[in-house]
């Protein structure tokens, strides 16, 4: 504790009360959520089936199933209603590609949000130098939007087709026995899904998180300055050639002061000069004041 206490004291974790720390923290609390929802899941119905001789009747058929949800492995046996023997039935489908893959995205954002906190923590000087660091968390928390899209949707879809398979009217209708009025079959429990429902949510939570933190990530990439940045004329880039600020034009000569005289511009109408001769406009007149002396 006196070690937190001291680095809060220091000001290593005031980033953490900003938008893009605190958004970090809680991308790295529901990643957790998701993955432990939906990773630690374990459900089982149950149903019955009564023949019409009791003697060969089974009340009480438990089946048990479990992430990443291979449901073609999971089997049980029934009764067939006939002599005293049973059946083994397995479920339908094989959901655990979409499982898996829900998971493994959510524990590689659960790990990254972790780095990318120890980084905006302790070195954050460095991860904004040259705008590298940034630009390579702006990157990753695009792949790991469009990842979290990609994976919520297909899990969505898998956990529908696993309620399906895991209903117990449904799996009723494979037991031959109970094909026969004369035989009774009929659901006892339900498979609990809510956890499952709940990991669905998180996974679109965590879509949000992501994606909305790609704003604060692009504010610190640079890159808004170069779409903000404002117009410069190119005559205040580039300066007047010396031909065109020595020869007049109305334009003074910026190197006269500098000299210690005065020079008339070009471009003055003619006139008659003190000679009674006739002077042109753009004949240049003396440099200075000390060549008139």
């Amino acid at each position: 504790m006196d070690v937190v206490n001291q680095l809060v004291a220091q000001g290593q974790f005031t980033v953490v009360k900003q938008p893009l720390g605190f958004i970090k923290v809680l991308q790295w609390i529901f990643a957790i959520f998701a993955f432990s929802t939906c990773g630690s899941y374990s459900g089982m119905f149950k149903m019955s089936v009564e023949c019409k001789n009791r003697s060969d009747s089974d009340l009480d058929i438990e089946v048990q199933f479990e992430y990443p949800f291979r449901l073609h492995q999971v089997y049980f046996d029934v009764p067939t209603c006939k002599e005293g023997k049973d059946e083994r039935l397995f479920l339908i489908g094989d959901y655990s590609s979409s499982a898996e893959f829900f998971v493994t995205i959510a524990v590689f954002s659960f790990l990254y949000s972790m780095a990318a906190l120890s980084v905006y923590c302790f070195i954050l000087e460095k991860y904004r130098e040259n705008n590298k660091g940034p630009r390579i968390d702006f990157v990753v928390t695009a792949v790991f939007g469009f990842m979290w899209l990609v994976s919520s949707c297909a899990w969505a879809k898998g956990l529908s087709d696993v309620k399906g398979a895991t209903d117990p009217e449904n799996v009723i209708n494979q037991v031959a026995a109970c094909e026969e009025q004369e035989n009774r079959c009929r659901e006892i429990y339900e498979p609990k899904v809510s956890g499952l429902n709940t990991s669905v949510a998180f996974g679109f939570i965590n879509l949000i998180l992501w994606i909305g933190n790609l704003w604060f990530v692009f504010k610190e990439t640079g890159w808004m300055a170069a779409f903000s940045g404002t117009y410069v004329p190119s005559q205040e880039k580039q300066p007047a050639p010396d031909s065109f600020a020595q020869g007049g034009y109305g334009q003074p000569d910026p190197y006269a002061g500098s000299q210690g005289g005065y020079q008339p511009e070009y471009g003055q109408q003619g006139g008659y000069n003190e000679e009674g001769g006739y002077s042109q406009g753009y004949e240049q007149q003396p440099t200075s004041f000390s060549n008139q002396m």
